[in-house]
């Protein structure tokens, strides 16, 4: 039996509901399935609203209230999920920290949330603790495992979850109470807390399930980390909306994947950027087909050549897909429909009609533009994010004219399908031309030599932009960068060929694996130390 968890009351749109009365349908429909495996750990629906009313309770007696922020500073664990959902039924707010920041970054988001209460795993202790001594509004600490001894004046959280009694009273949260601030990356200034609203997860979660076709049989897999959305959205409020399983990892390991993935059982796995290549560049394995995988979703839309060729070797099916933060209701190609190429698939859709996604391109003046022109993707629909928290000026710049204003631009064709270009901010203007760097990337990193690339904008004498390759080779492999070059040069435009090739061990990268390419362009000199074609004589036309 199929499964789409979804409000009671026909009269009120489907999504229209909070994490609380989700999770109390889904344990109640299916009490001892199992929802989650970590590791040796599992989990089962009724087990997960239990420990989560019980993360509530404890919560409660911290002094925690509806519309208080309680900051997680937690690595991949089951214990994440309950503090999520318990803060859910308390209608309260709860902030993931990158696991990755170092005390300057975590105290600038404990600070602009003003959150009451600090939950830290004891592997991010020295953090934790100059957190304690820096940010003077947090009046309670938890710790969580037990690696070396808690520090005096945190309380044990495993042991208070253990010893409370599930909450009983439901305070009066609403689907439209926030329910997370996820912070950005920051890499076009201070990070910026997104306001994600109960009714968005839970629209996520149902559209999720309906766009993959999922059921109860499946499980989900996820390696990513949950600080980030993408893993809110799609693997755990999918698997939830859809009565699946998901199994969960602490972080992406190219040569222990397919281990993880068989072992797992999972049959739905969300991908994000270098996953699919840094895959297909390792060497075969026999664990990288016996598995019950049926679909890889991800993005971005690479190279047909290249999905293809990992659908053929992992016995896969890749779904590609586009969304972000602010609403995960982008596009995605729909299931069992031959691929357009270079395409991210068509806006949207929830399994309610009342739902209305809307896709659309503009120009610089919020000017719709027509199919095959390029513009910045602008969407709308009831799963939109209220805003940035604390920040009116780059809410009312975001979502101007009642529109998200994403910041990537695209075009569409005419049956609209939505093939992505780039970045705004990435996009590289050299002599007259725009270019894709995401294009030029996909290229380098077709050659079998390389590892991962990374395509960004340097400044050039004459004006404008010049192009410059960031090259991580594969172990063991040497090349000249007059080879980069020339594979360049059989595959695309003239002005696309990069001037500059670098080679690097590796690229800056967020903890949710994106390449950090703003680090790349603000390098003091960017140039020194290049390759430089035009220096050596190499003229491309």
């Amino acid at each position: 039996m199929a499964y789409i968890f979804a409000a009671r009351d026909p009269s009120r749109p489907q999504w229209d509901m909070t994490l609380g009365e989700l999770l109390e349908q889904a344990a109640e429909a299916l009490p001892e399935k199992a929802y989650l495996y970590f590791y040796d750990q599992r989990v089962t629906y009724q087990q997960l609203r239990e420990n989560s009313l019980k993360a509530a309770r404890v919560f409660q007696d911290m002094g925690v209230s509806r519309g208080d922020r309680v900051c997680l500073f937690l690595p991949n664990c089951p214990e994440f999920l309950y503090c999520w959902f318990g803060l859910g039924y308390l209608g309260a707010v709860g902030v993931p920290i990158n696991t990755a920041y170092k005390e300057d970054e975590a105290s600038y988001i404990v600070e602009h949330t003003e959150a009451r209460l600090l939950l830290a795993h004891a592997s991010l202790m020295d953090v934790a603790q100059k957190l304690r001594g820096r940010c003077k509004q947090l009046g309670v600490f938890l710790s969580l495992g037990s690696e070396g001894s808690r520090p005096s004046g945190w309380e044990d959280f495993s042991a208070l979850l253990e010893s409370a009694t599930p909450q009983e009273t439901r305070p009066e949260a609403a689907p439209q109470d926030l329910s997370m601030l996820i912070y950005t990356s920051g890499t076009t200034g201070r990070p910026k807390g997104v306001m994600i609203t109960h009714q968005m997860y839970v629209a996520a979660g149902q559209g999720f399930a309906t766009w993959t076709e999922a059921s109860p049989e499946d499980r989900f897999f996820t390696c990513l980390p949950y600080f980030h959305a993408n893993t809110h959205y799609y693997s755990t409020m999918g698997s939830l909306a859809a009565g699946a399983s998901l199994a969960v990892v602490d972080r992406f390991s190219a040569s222990h994947f397919w281990e993880q993935v068989r072992q797992s059982g999972a049959t739905v796995v969300n991908f994000i950027g270098m996953m699919l290549p840094v895959l297909l560049k390792q060497p075969p394995a026999p664990e990288e087909r016996e598995h019950r995988v049926r679909l890889f979703y991800g993005s971005p839309a690479y190279a047909p050549d290249m999905l293809a060729q990992f659908e053929e070797r992992f016995r896969v099916k890749v779904l590609i897909g586009f969304g972000l933060t602010e609403s995960c209701y982008g596009t995605i190609e729909p299931m069992g429909q031959v691929r357009r190429p270079g395409s991210s698939g068509l806006a949207r859709w929830h399994p309610d009609p009342r739902f209305l996604n809307e896709i659309r391109i503009a120009d610089e003046r919020g000017r719709f533009l027509p199919a095959g022109q390029a513009g910045e993707i602008v969407i709308r629909n009831p799963a939109v994010t209220p805003g940035y928290w604390k920040d009116a000026e780059r809410t009312q710049e975001t979502l101007r004219g009642g529109w998200l204003h994403t910041g990537d631009l695209a075009r569409m064709d005419g049956d609209g399908y939505l093939y992505f270009v780039d970045r705004k901010k990435d996009v590289i203007r050299r002599r007259g031309e725009n270019i894709s760097s995401q294009e030029v990337e996909e290229v380098v990193k077709r050659h079998p030599k390389v590892l991962d690339c990374a395509v960004v904008a340097v400044p050039s004498e004459l004006g404008e932009d010049e192009v410059k390759a960031v090259v991580v080779l594969k172990q063991g492999e040497g090349i000249k960068p007059e080879e980069v070059v020339y594979w360049c040069a059989d595959r695309l435009a003239y002005f696309k060929v990069p001037r500059y090739v670098e080679f690097r061990d590796d690229l800056p990268r967020t903890p949710s694996l994106r390449v950090r390419k703003d680090l790349l362009r603000q390098e003091h000199d960017p140039t020194k130390g290049c390759f430089d074609r035009e220096k050596a004589g190499i003229r491309i036309r």
